[in-house]
């Protein structure tokens, strides 16, 4: 397989997620990165699955998502979460390591816990000797976090 054809590990963080079901920048892009053809390897926390369905329900009281949409919606995600992404488990030792990474970066609560899981996913495949994840995000402070612990990083809405 060429390197350019390879399976790539992304590492999606919530503000990445709901691109995926909602239309904002970046939208296409993400579509494609986890478009099943693609063969891509969609990592996520397992919190973002309550960050996302909240971004979702604040979209339906804001009226961006019609009843009917926001339902049909939460279905996709959750049929997706289930299906399409592999969800890291927040337990002791992760939220150990997102508390030692607010002491060095400038991180919210779930920021924290989220690049945390995607450091765990990367620190696994390095131990398998395959090639490091791509931290996906759409906020400045998380993915300047993320590149600062040696993530490769990349903005959904530098794709739109």
């Amino acid at each position: 397989m060429s390197e350019e054809n390879a399976v790539q590990v992304y590492f999606l963080d919530s503000s990445a997620i709901v691109k995926r079901y909602a239309l904002e920048d970046g939208t296409g892009w993400v579509n494609g990165i986890c478009d099943p053809t693609a063969g891509n390897i969609i990592t996520i926390s397992h919190i973002g699955l309550a960050e996302v369905a909240a971004a979702l329900a604040a979209k339906r009281r804001a009226e961006a998502l019609s009843t009917q949409d926001y339902e049909q919606t939460m279905a996709d995600f959750i049929s997706d979460a289930h299906r399409q992404y592999t969800a890291v488990i927040v337990d002791a030792l992760l939220v150990d390591l997102a508390v030692d990474l607010t002491r060095k970066q400038k991180l919210r609560g779930c920021d924290a816990i989220q690049l945390a899981s995607a450091l765990t996913i990367n620190t696994s495949l390095t131990l398998q000797q395959l090639p490091p994840l791509i931290f996906v995000a759409a906020d400045s402070d998380l993915l300047a976090a993320a590149s600062a612990e040696g993530l490769t990083v990349e903005n959904p809405n530098a794709h739109v």
